[in-house]
């Protein structure tokens, strides 16, 4: 009989969101007339730009036609996508990334794990805690980790706490680390990264010969005009430094699929016997050999974006996003909570009432409330007592959920 990978055993506790998915299944189960709202998993629930769906349903068109048709496409990404990326997205912030140094995937999920094909064994791993699950999870997958502890810390990766105290960003590791999982704007707890503390992470990883993988999916929703929206705006980034980003929240991609990985051409690992290797040339060949890109149809919207109207439209989509997050920033301080990010991000995280755990009170909401978040005890051990709600609904269901949890608390 075939022996399977043990590691996916070490993961006792299942994935944080299916989880959710089981506990909101059962209760659905028990009481179908309850209309549930779910500001949990981050997931859109307004409609794609008319832009881009104009250059999809015309790039649909293209496939029609023996003249325009596209078979596979570059395994890196179409030049249409990924030369206005880097126009819009970098060298307009003064950050010289050029077109093929970019990698369009379907899914910055995807790429934060599949990156770890090119990594190799014995590294010392820091982890920012709460983290998105992911991060973690995947390295458990990959086998750099040993068994979890009781409070769901694995061994072998180093956590670097965010509390109150450091409003949430970390310190740097007190010990030399040789990979290191950022994440800004922060999911889940919503908060930013300055300029002063980025630098600060690149200066660590220069003098220790550390690489950041450095997720900046949600760059898209900051308004502060001092907060960095890419790591490579930092002085030395790109000797040290990969970044992830994802068209899934800013156009509304969450069920379409289209994200990019931006891997320096000057960012070098070395072997076992200490010879440097290209770490673009390692990606190039992991895409190449395992992916056969993104869907012509789906670049092409994604390419839509990045014209007049395009931005227009997804920055009206952002807006609404935000104001969402507004809101809930503005009702749950009403009622006395402790209220985190949501200003800078489209995820609110909050301290949870009177003491409850974080599973505690997910089920409070959801019983009495019948309104969904998810617990940051699900992001790590130090996401206990806290919780994420995010602002990806309708603005009739943020309004009504804040109704129902104003209720539940008075």
């Amino acid at each position: 009989m075939v022996q399977i990978n043990a590691n996916y055993l070490k993961l006792k506790a299942g994935y944080l969101f299916p989880e959710i998915g089981r506990r909101v299944t059962a209760f659905s189960q028990a009481n179908p007339q309850a209309r549930i709202i779910r500001l949990g998993i981050g997931d859109v629930t307004e409609p794609l730009p008319s832009s881009i769906t104009k250059a999809m349903h015309a790039a649909v068109d293209d496939m029609a036609s023996r003249d325009s048709f596209k078979g596979y496409g570059p395994e890196q990404g179409y030049a249409f996508l990924r030369e206005p990326i880097a126009q819009h997205d970098f060298q307009a912030r003064g950050v010289d990334i050029s077109a093929d140094e970019i990698f369009i995937s379907d899914g910055s999920k995807c790429d934060t794990g599949n990156i770890l094909d090119i990594i190799g064994d014995g590294n010392k791993i820091a982890i920012t805690d709460p983290v998105y699950p992911v991060y973690v999870d995947t390295n458990v997958m990959a086998g750099n980790t040993g068994a979890a502890d009781a409070s769901g810390r694995f061994e072998g990766l180093v956590y670097l706490p965010g509390n109150e105290a450091n409003n949430f960003v970390p310190e740097l590791p007190s010990e030399k680390v040789d990979l290191i999982y950022l994440c800004y704007p922060n999911n889940p707890t919503g908060t930013v990264a300055t300029r002063e503390t980025l630098q600060k992470w690149v200066d660590y990883a220069r003098a220790n010969n550390s690489l950041i993988l450095f997720d900046a999916a949600y760059e898209a929703f900051i308004s502060d005009p001092s907060i960095p929206h890419s790591i490579f705006e930092i002085e030395g980034a790109k000797d040290v430094a990969i970044e992830f980003r994802s068209f899934s929240k800013s156009i509304g991609f969450t069920g379409v699929r289209c994200a990019l990985t931006v891997v320096p051409k000057q960012l070098m690992g070395t072997t076992p016997t200490g010879e440097k290797v290209s770490l673009h040339q390692l990606w190039n060949r992991r895409q190449s050999t395992k992916f056969n890109g993104a869907s012509y149809v789906v670049q092409k919207g994604a390419a839509a974006a990045y014209t007049d109207e395009g931005k227009v439209e997804m920055r009206g989509l952002i807006d609404f996003y935000m104001t969402n997050a507004r809101l809930l920033r503005e009702g749950l301080t009403k009622v006395g909570i402790r209220v985190f990010g949501g200003v800078n991000a489209p995820y609110v995280w909050l301290k949870t009432p009177n003491n409850l755990g974080s599973w505690e009170f997910f089920d409070m909401l959801l019983n009495q409330a019948h309104v969904v978040g998810t617990p940051g005890s699900g992001f790590g051990a130090a996401g206990e007592g806290y919780f994420r709600l995010s602002a990806f609904n309708s603005r009739q269901n943020v309004e009504e959920a804040l109704e129902r949890i104003h209720k539940v608390l008075q």
